[in-house]
């Protein structure tokens, strides 16, 4: 309970200004009321000792003529008309030794009275006694009184009775009680009088404080938290132009300059961040900086595109899971992790790496990775920045740039041979059809073998139309069993230079629904990877046939075969190991892997149990929905 009502007031500002304000003037207040009853108390006790040793100066003058008449009924008529007066509880006329002579009430007369015992010292020159002295003391009889005492000095004419003076300074003493509780009840009532009085001016006083305060203090800083509260949700207009000189308005004024220069900073931050979002947007490289932590804190459209998935779904995720699917980081002793790298040893570093995209398929990538440092507050960490770069456009790029190249050198063959052998040929037709009776019949024969031959140059200048034509955006049936030996022929001058021989075995129907010029192109890098890998001739073997609803294609050399530690690699971009000794480009498995994947079929490649190597190829058979119907 205490707890809540300490958050309650911790909580606001007003509150707590009030509770020690109030706090403060009623403690004030008290302790004035304190020093006030007392100094009161004792003003009256003083005013009590006063009027009570004037009447006992009085009384003393009267004492002393009765005692020298000898008039003792006359000095207990005194005594006993003062006993009478209003207050006063008794009147006591002691002898020195402290006999109580006269008294009213009569009831205290023999008494001995200790004035001793009572603090009262009537030979001292202090508080306690002199020659008179008054305090608040409880009496047995009477209870609780103001007792006034005063001692009757002794004179020469009363020295026949009582003695010499020197020797008998004091003749008697009087006893004056004063009823203690009017006193006391005075003084409360004056106390009271003066605590209500003080109430009223305490609550005056804190309500006008307490206004003054909340319209010059509590409010402005009121408005000040609730602008601070609207400025941190962005909105940097919350403050008024304060009014006033004061403190708090030039407080005002400072967080209304302090505002507009944030307002101004935040823009001038979001203009930056927007002018480097574009920047790296505009790069063709995929581009993303990773915290220490693995989170993605910034990446650019062309990431996005490459593995399929938006910006947001990838900025605060860890690295590995936008880029490897994975949901633990990479393993370093398996995978060249920038991040671990950098952080071990500085230095700026490239590797590839094979992505996964929102669909699963692997991306082959080229990252090129720096350390970034990143400032947050005055911690200092290292980062990495990382440019990617798909591997896979590079790939396409050289696939058209070599079809590009090939279809340069195929057209033009084509046409420097196409149109002249056109022409000998409609000659020759033109020759023969003619009349005439004298030609000879060997004439005739060696014609004929002309014009056969002719139609084979034809027939391969369109092969080579066809290798070299553009792929078609429509797929269209494809007769892997009629393309395969057109590809082939283009390269029996090869193989025969190379002393490889070329031995075919493919069944009918081989149809796929593809584009003609990438099964070509397909049917071509294969054929001539094979020859590479036979620099001293050998059996190029290309089997084809139908198994599962699937045309597979086995492409099967004599050749060195693929050593085991570079299986893993052959189907990377750019990289290259020719068994007879040549720089390759590394490109052309790469490239018969994209076109098989764009076609929906697969590609691998296997050590054949003697030697060489064997590359088969599957993809989807085109009659295969005609046959299950």
């Amino acid at each position: 309970m205490m707890a809540r009502i300490r958050d309650w007031f911790e909580r606001s500002l007003s509150r707590k200004l009030y509770f020690v304000l109030g706090a403060t003037m009623t403690g004030i207040s008290l302790a004035f009321l304190v020093l006030f009853v007392g100094y009161y108390r004792g003003r009256l006790i003083a005013a009590r000792a006063t009027t009570s040793s004037e009447i006992n100066a009085m009384l003393q003058v009267a004492l002393e003529n009765a005692m020298l008449k000898r008039d003792i009924p006359g000095l207990q008529g005194i005594v006993a008309k003062l006993g009478e007066k209003k207050n006063v509880r008794g009147v006591m006329i002691l002898n020195p030794e402290g006999e109580v002579r006269f008294s009213a009430p009569k009831t205290q007369l023999g008494r001995m009275l200790d004035l001793h015992s009572e603090g009262f010292c009537l030979g001292c020159d202090v508080r306690k006694g002199g020659t008179s002295a008054a305090m608040f003391v409880s009496d047995p009889e009477a209870g609780e009184v103001l007792r006034s005492v005063k001692s009757v000095a002794n004179h020469e004419p009363c020295t026949q009775c009582h003695g010499k003076v020197s020797e008998h300074p004091v003749n008697g003493i009087l006893v004056v009680d004063y009823d203690a509780g009017e006193i006391r009840r005075e003084a409360l009532t004056m106390g009271l009088l003066l605590a209500g009085s003080g109430i009223l001016v305490l609550l005056a006083g804190s309500g006008a404080i307490g206004l003054a305060l909340r319209r010059s203090v509590i409010r402005p800083v009121q408005e000040l938290s609730k602008a601070s509260s609207m400025l941190a949700d962005g909105h940097f207009d919350a403050v008024d132009e304060p009014q006033g000189d004061d403190e708090l308005a030039e407080l005002a004024r400072t967080f209304r300059t302090t505002s507009r220069k944030l307002e101004a900073n935040q823009i001038e931050l979001a203009e930056r961040e927007t002018f480097l979002q574009s920047m790296i947007d505009a790069m063709p490289d995929g581009v993303r900086v990773i915290a220490p932590d693995y989170s993605v804190l910034k990446v650019n459209k062309a990431f996005s595109r490459q593995i399929g998935l938006a910006p947001e779904v990838i900025l605060g995720r860890p690295c590995y899971a936008s880029s490897h699917a994975r949901t633990e980081p990479c393993a370093p002793t398996l995978v060249t992790c920038p991040l671990y790298e950098i952080g071990r040893n500085g230095a700026a570093l490239t590797c590839r790496h094979t992505h996964k995209n929102r669909d699963g398929q692997d991306v082959l990538v080229e990252v090129s990775a720096a350390p970034l440092e990143l400032h947050t507050g005055t911690q200092k960490r290292v980062g990495v920045v990382e440019a990617i770069r798909d591997l896979s456009g590079d790939i396409q790029h050289s696939h058209e740039q070599r079809l590009s190249e090939i279809g340069h050198l195929a057209a033009g063959v084509a046409h420097e041979i196409r149109n002249p052998l056109s022409s000998i040929h409609l000659t020759l037709q033109a020759v023969r059809d003619r009349p005439n009776n004298d030609m000879r019949d060997d004439f005739s024969d060696h014609l004929d073998v002309m014009e056969t031959e002719i139609d084979r140059c034809i027939q391969v200048t369109e092969r080579l139309l066809k290798l070299s034509a553009p792929a078609s955006e429509l797929p269209e049936l494809v007769a892997i069993d009629e393309v395969i030996p057109e590809v082939v022929s283009l390269l029996n001058a090869e193989a025969s230079n190379a002393e490889i021989a070329m031995q075919l075995e493919l069944s009918p129907s081989l149809r796929v629904i593809a584009a003609d010029g990438d099964i070509r192109m397909l049917v071509f890098n294969i054929v001539q990877n094979a020859f590479h890998a036979m620099p001293a001739g050998g059996t190029m073997t290309i089997k084809g046939y139908v198994a599962d609803d699937q045309v597979v294609i086995e492409f099967r050399d004599t050749g060195t075969g693929i050593p085991p530690e570079d299986m893993q690699r052959i189907f990377q971009p750019f990289w290259s190991r020719r068994a007879d000794g040549a720089h390759g480009t590394g490109l052309g498995l790469p490239i018969c892997r994209e076109i098989v994947r764009r076609h929906g079929g697969s590609i691998r490649a296997e050590n054949s149990s003697g030697h060489g190597a064997n590359f088969i190829v599957t993809l989807p058979w085109a009659e295969a929905d005609t046959e299950e119907t």
